[in-house]
């Protein structure tokens, strides 16, 4: 092999061990970021899944409601056994009458007009299921708001595990550091009591930040549908208008469950129009074929029909107008329940705000104290080396350090949280919105393939035939 074979095969060995370490590597010590658990949770939530099913469930239901409108088509066929016999007379011989009869009908129906009846059912039907459309949306926000949350709570978790951990490594040497100075004469025994129940008081509290850190991790795998690898800081925080009452506006306007309250006041408001067209007569158009043929017999008969009929219910014991009543109170609690998910949505986004100013605040001002706290303890452990200060004082001040340091922990998760929750509050954290990196659920592809598309033609001449149907009726 030659010198310039051997080089050029080295090069692809150094090439190809990274490849092989990249492939071979578990997942758990790659690199992962917010959109990745966002997107995790988007494509492995059971919630999400769920709620599609319920929305194609209510893409059915246009689908059965547009079928009032189309001809229904049956058959009915039978077969019958005659016996018997007969004799005219006294001196006759008896005749058998057996036979075996076979028949076969066609029967078709079709509602030419009932004063818009099932249409507005049909109608009704679609603004279901735009109000579930809307209640989907609603489900996806929850899902990735969680997923946020999760998110931060294995980074907060974690970090508090570190800081415990750094605590526990700061007063073992705390611990000796007293048991030195207890050895020249400096301290007493008391002090070395103090330290050891500092100590013990950290591991406990690291083997409770360990627990709190094994829940958030089986929150995660929850959301996400996976174990959190290696978590990156999360990155800069979404862009947030800073006027409230603009976004109160936006939410109202935007947010999903106004929507979905919206449609469910339009759907109850065509329920009312249907009960009451229902009260209003039927034209029908109605048709019938049918075939009979006797074995054994050249006897067969084919008849058929075809005819309009009318009819209208009088009187049912009050069922028809309770039917309207009901509907119209439905309607009432429609808007009812509009107001309050407008008035909710206003909360929420005021809520939002709040936590999140909140938390910026207690970011900045825990910033602030563990500047002070880390010099105050930085100087009190001088102090003590020169025995101004004792060991008491020490642990003290690293338990203040410790205290604000773990306040900054938990503020930045939650200044996360409650960005994030100002963009669900306003209607803004979809995939969509957030431009996720994944195949967007087509919400109104199963209702195009199934609602629209089979009904289409039938539909454009059905309303072709309503026309004429009116100015016959002219």
């Amino acid at each position: 092999m030659n010198l310039t074979h051997f080089s050029r095969s080295l090069r692809g060995v150094v090439v190809a061990i990274p490849l092989a370490f990249a492939v071979f590597l578990p997942r758990q010590a790659l690199a992962e970021t917010l959109a990745d658990a966002l997107v995790g949770a988007y494509e492995t939530s059971g919630l999400l899944d769920q709620n599609r099913a319920l929305l194609r469930a209510a893409d059915e239901d246009v689908a059965s409601a547009k079928a009032a409108l189309k001809p229904v088509l049956r058959w009915a066929g039978g077969l019958t056994q005659n016996f018997g016999s007969t004799r005219a007379s006294s001196l006759a011989p008896a005749q058998s009458t057996d036979s075996l009869t076979a028949s076969i009908n066609l029967i078709g129906e079709l509602l030419l007009y009932d004063f818009g009846a099932s249409q507005y059912r049909v109608e009704a039907t679609k603004e279901t299921v735009l109000a579930t459309r809307q209640t989907l949306l609603d489900i996806e926000q929850r899902v990735l708001l969680r997923a946020v949350a999760a998110y931060m709570g294995v980074i907060e978790a974690s970090d508090a595990v570190a800081l415990r951990n750094n605590n526990l490594r700061l007063l073992t040497q705390e611990l000796q550091a007293a048991r030195d100075r207890f050895d020249v004469g400096e301290v007493t025994s008391t002090d070395i009591a103090i330290a050891q129940a500092q100590l013990a008081e950290a591991r406990s509290g690291l083997a409770g930040a360990e627990g709190a850190l094994m829940q958030a991790v089986e929150e995660y795998r929850n959301v996400v549908g996976r174990k959190p690898g290696n978590l990156v800081p999360p990155p800069q925080l979404p862009n947030i208008d800073g006027n409230l009452d603009a976004a109160k506006a936006l939410a109202v306007r935007q947010h999903p469950t106004v929507l979905a309250a919206q449609h469910q006041v339009a759907a109850a408001r065509l329920a009312v129009k249907s009960n009451e067209a229902s009260m209003s007569p039927r034209v029908t158009l109605q048709g019938s074929y049918g075939i009979s043929e006797t074995f054994d017999s050249k006897r067969y008969s084919r008849s058929g029909s075809i005819g309009v009929e009318a009819g209208q219910t009088i009187y049912q014991g009050g069922a028809l107008s309770s039917a309207v009543r009901r509907a119209m109170a439905q309607e009432d609690a429609q808007r009812a329940n509009l107001h309050v998910v407008s008035r909710e949505v206003v909360q929420e986004v005021g809520n939002a705000y709040a936590s999140l100013a909140s938390a910026r605040a207690q970011l900045e001002a825990s910033d602030r104290q563990i500047r002070a706290a880390r010099a105050a303890f930085e100087g009190v452990r001088e102090e003590a080396k020169l025995g101004a200060r004792t060991t008491i004082d020490v642990l003290d001040a690293e338990q203040v350090l410790l205290d604000a340091q773990s306040t900054r922990v938990t503020a930045r998760a939650n200044l996360y949280i409650a960005a994030y929750a100002v963009l669900a509050s306003t209607g803004r954290l979809t995939a969509a919105d957030l431009r996720l990196p994944v195949q967007l659920y087509d919400a109104a592809a199963y209702y195009k393939l199934y609602a629209v598309r089979r009904s289409h033609t039938y539909s454009l001449a059905l309303d072709l035939r309503f026309r004429g149907f009116f100015v016959l009726w002219g």
